[in-house]
């Protein structure tokens, strides 16, 4: 069941993120009207990183790759799946969500879109730091 999840969670990355990148690109090119179909790729980017955030707290609690036993934080590893990922994926995850809430009670078409911008772009650049990419540890070197 691991492998599974784990996989589907790797996966389900490309799709966060394309719906992200489409999102805000939507939200750039868009001024003047805000329509269902603003609303529901808004939405489907929103729930997809919510689907992801329910199968990574399953992973998180079955993972060898979380640990809490001392000196946890000294290891690069355990630190980064136990701390900086998760912490930086619920950031991301909770900006977007208040950025889609606060269009939504917007009233203006122009500023809905660039709320939803602001927030996105924000929660795209932190989802994109918080991936552990292959290339990360050679690129941005230790952290902490």
């Amino acid at each position: 069941m691991y492998s599974a999840l784990s996989h589907a969670h790797s996966g389900l990355r490309w799709v966060v993120l394309i719906l992200l990148v489409f999102a805000i690109f939507n939200a750039s090119t868009r001024k003047t009207v805000y329509e269902k179909k603003d609303k529901m790729i808004y939405l489907f980017s929103m729930v997809f990183l919510h689907i992801q955030l329910l199968i990574g707290l399953i992973l998180y609690l079955m993972s060898d790759k979380v640990s809490f036993a001392s000196g946890w934080m000294k290891e690069p590893l355990y630190r980064f799946y136990g701390m900086e990922h998760f912490l930086g994926m619920l950031i991301a995850i909770i900006l977007v969500t208040i950025g889609r809430k606060k269009a939504e009670k917007a009233t203006v078409p122009a500023k809905k879109h660039k709320i939803i911008r602001v927030y996105y772009v924000i929660g795209l650049l932190i989802v994109l730091v918080s991936i552990p990419w292959p290339f990360r540890e050679a690129l941005l070197g230790k952290w902490f």
